[in-house]
C-alpha cells in the first residue's frame, strides 16, 4: 500500500518560500499548500500544489487551521520583516506539537565604502532624515509608508509591485508600480534620474534587491537602513535548499516512527 503524504504547510511570499514550493510540487512525498498574505494581486502557485490566501486569524486561528487540514510540518519562509506571522506560526506550531523550520536569509552586511545609518523603526527611519527637505527613495515595499507622514519637508519616491494606500502618503511622493528584480545599471539610473539625496530601505538580505544598495554605494549616497526585528522560530536555516533537506530528514524520521 502507498505511504500517505506527509502534509505540509509553507508560510510564503519571498524567493525561498516560491523555490520549495516549486520542488516540492514534483515530490510525490509530500502533499503542500502555499499560503501567502495577500498583499499582491494574482498571486499564482506551482502546479500540483494548494494556494491559500490570506489570514488565518492570529496563532489560534492558525492552530485551528493546522488541526483542520492534518498538517504535518510547517515551513515559515515569510520575508525578515513578518515578525507577527512568525510568532503566530510558532505558537500555533507548538501547541500542536508540530516541527517547524523557519527560512531567515542573513542580513547584508556594510561594505566599507557604504555610508549606512542603521535604525531599529519606520518611524526612527522618517526622523533620521533630519529636518531639511531632501529627495528619498523608499525602498521599503508598501508597508509602513505611513510614518513618514511625520517628515512632510521632503520628496518621496515609492517603488513597490502594489500601490500604497493614498491617505498614508506624505503629500510631495512619486509611486512607481514596477516588480523587480533590478540590475545595478537600473538602479544606478533611477536613482540619478530622481535626483534622489538619501536611500531608505530594509535590510532584507539576500540578492534580489541589494542592487540597490550597491547603486548607492557607487553614487556616494547615505542609506537609512532599517534593522530587522526579532523573528520567533526553533530551527533556522538560511537557504531554500537546507529547508527542502531539513524537509526530507523529518519525513525518513516519521517513516521510521511508523516502521515504515
Amino acid at each position: 500500500m502507498e505511504a500517505p503524504k506527509m502534509r505540509v504547510l509553507i508560510l510564503g511570499g519571498t524567493t525561498e518560500a516560491s523555490a520549495i514550493a516549486r520542488h516540492l510540487a514534483q515530490d510525490p512525498r509530500f502533499a503542500v499548500t502555499l499560503s501567502l498574505a495577500g498583499r499582491t494581486s494574482n498571486p499564482a502557485a506551482a502546479p500540483g500544489l494548494a494556494l491559500r490566501v490570506g489570514g488565518f486569524g492570529g496563532s489560534a486561528g492558525l492552530a485551528r487551521w493546522l488541526a483542520e487540514e492534518k498538517i504535518a510540518v510547517v515551513i515559515d519562509a515569510t520575508h525578515p520583516y513578518a515578525a507577527q506571522i512568525s510568532h503566530n506560526a510558532d505558537t500555533a506550531a507548538a501547541e500542536r506539537g508540530l516541527p517547524l523550520c523557519t527560512v531567515i536569509r542573513p542580513p547584508w552586511q556594510p561594505d566599507p565604502a557604504d555610508r549606512w545609518q542603521t535604525v531599529h523603526s519606520m518611524e526612527a527611519a522618517a526622523d533620521a532624515l533630519g529636518t531639511e527637505p531632501q529627495r528619498v527613495f523608499l525602498s521599503i515595499g508598501r508597508q509602513g509608508v505611513g510614518a513618514f507622514l511625520r517628515a512632510q519637508q521632503h520628496s518621496y519616491v515609492i517603488r513597490s509591485i502594489e500601490p500604497p494606500e493614498d491617505n498614508a502618503l506624505p503629500p510631495d511622493t512619486t509611486v512607481i508600480q514596477m516588480r523587480g528584480p533590478f540590475t545595478l545599471e537600473d538602479e544606478i539610473d533611477l536613482l540619478r534620474s530622481r535626483h534622489i539625496d538619501v536611500v531608505v530601505s530594509k535590510n532584507a538580505g539576500g540578492a534580489a534587491t541589494y542592487a540597490k544598495i550597491e547603486a548607492a554605494r557607487r553614487l556616494v549616497l547615505p542609506v537609512v537602513m532599517i534593522e530587522r526585528p526579532y523573528k520567533a522560530g526553533r530551527h533556522f536555516v538560511a537557504t531554500a535548499e537546507e529547508a527542502l533537506d531539513w524537509l526530507v530528514a523529518r519525513h525518513a524520521m516519521s517513516r521510521s516512527d511508523r516502521g515504515v
